[in-house]
């Protein structure tokens, strides 16, 4: 199952490459990403299908996780509307998506406050 991980380091050169050397070493796959800066602060969203293994790895990296949640991997077609389809067949559920990213092989990555629901409407495992 993947999981979402969320960093919160602070905002200077070589913290992504210290992630992705980090998770090369232990043949980790990065299959998805999100990150941004502001105010000294980075926030960095990186999707991994290991969550246990990773999380040694990012922790003897000096990478702090602070969070680590399931989400929903879904594919998505490189489309206009593709995304308006998914993200209304969700919130037509009344389930929230708090953050949404895309990922490697045309996936799009959802963090949702009900995780099981959203899987069975999409059906996803």
């Amino acid at each position: 199952m993947h999981k979402d991980f969320t960093l919160i380091p602070d905002d200077q050169p070589g913290v992504l490459a210290r992630l992705g050397e980090a998770c090369g070493r232990a043949d980790i796959s990065i299959e998805g990403l999100s990150a941004f800066t502001g105010q000294g602060k980075g926030v960095v969203h990186v999707l991994v299908p290991d969550a246990e293994h990773a999380l040694e790895v990012l922790a003897e990296a000096g990478l702090d996780v602070r969070a680590a949640r399931d989400v929903v991997v879904v594919e998505i077609a490189d489309q206009p509307g593709a995304m308006g389809e998914i993200c209304r067949s969700v919130a037509d559920a009344g389930i929230n998506i708090e953050q949404a990213y895309l990922a490697t092989g045309g996936r799009m990555v959802m963090v949702v406050d009900d995780v099981d629901r959203a899987r069975e409407l999409l059906g996803v495992p």
